[in-house]
């Protein structure tokens, strides 16, 4: 069972080095590991991709010895499990606004006594040959994590429930639909607000919890908040600025 850079990271109360990945790219698996970074977001929800081109990136991830955190397109549980077997470090599942949807979520991922997740013991996560062997269960409670995300009100005001939740182990705040339904509701509630309640909600249950950040002075003030899960670029932002500061150049000329 390979170990997960990212667990590592949360137990030992540092920073998981996370950027992203919504396209097809496996030089960036390599590339992503190379440059130091412990966890590929790999967003499903999104964006689309066939099941080989899944199980190909995450094979590269082990290759390279990088997680990836799997944002699921479902909440089917025999296919939500299915990607922990094909090789994912994590999974992050959107839109988790209560504790019962969190508790359904848990049974879906964490095998017993903390879930009911289905055995197989043949797939990338237990190298196929049942390398696990009778501790394989134990080992992957241990070394894959659920991540949830906070992205309504109604979960913002639930955070100290879900984070209570055993075999949940992280909240991820989503600032675009919280925003979104923040102005259109107009609550007195803030993002800043926000961060804040799921921060000690995640502070008194010993969980970790994230949000993306768009630069170093973002980082830092999350940093200094307890947040650990706290994604940096990707490969849609790298084109953009690099296209656009070629096209820039062209302009000058």
């Amino acid at each position: 069972m390979r170990t997960s850079k990212t667990l590592q990271k949360i137990r030992s109360g540092q920073v998981v080095q996370m950027c992203n990945l919504g396209h097809y790219i496996p030089a960036y698996v390599r590339h992503a590991a190379a440059f130091g970074f412990d966890c590929i977001w790999l967003d499903l929800e999104h964006r689309s991709m066939n099941t080989t081109e899944i199980q190909a990136l995450l094979a590269f991830s082990h290759l390279a010895d990088i997680d990836i955190m799997l944002r699921a397109p479902t909440l089917e549980k025999t296919g939500l499990y299915r990607y922990l077997e094909d090789g994912a470090a994590g999974l992050m599942i959107p839109h988790v606004s209560t504790a019962e949807k969190a508790r359904m979520l848990v049974d879906a991922v964490k095998f017993p006594p903390i879930g009911d997740r289905g055995l197989d013991g043949a797939g990338l996560d237990s190298d196929f040959i049942h390398q696990g062997g009778p501790d394989f269960p134990e080992l992957a409670n241990q070394e894959t994590f659920l991540v949830v995300q906070i992205e309504t009100p109604q979960a913002v005001e639930n955070a100290e429930e879900i984070a209570s939740i055993p075999g949940v182990d992280g909240l991820f705040v989503g600032p675009g639909d919280l925003g979104l339904r923040l102005r259109i509701g107009h609550h007195e509630m803030t993002i800043d607000s926000a961060m804040e309640q799921v921060a000690t909600a995640c502070e008194k249950h010993g969980k970790a919890w994230g949000c993306p950040v768009s630069s170093k002075e973002d980082l830092d003030r999350r940093r200094s908040q307890g947040a650990q899960l706290l994604p940096r670029g990707g490969d849609f932002m790298a084109l953009y600025h690099a296209l656009k500061g070629w096209a820039d150049e062209f302009e000058q000329t």
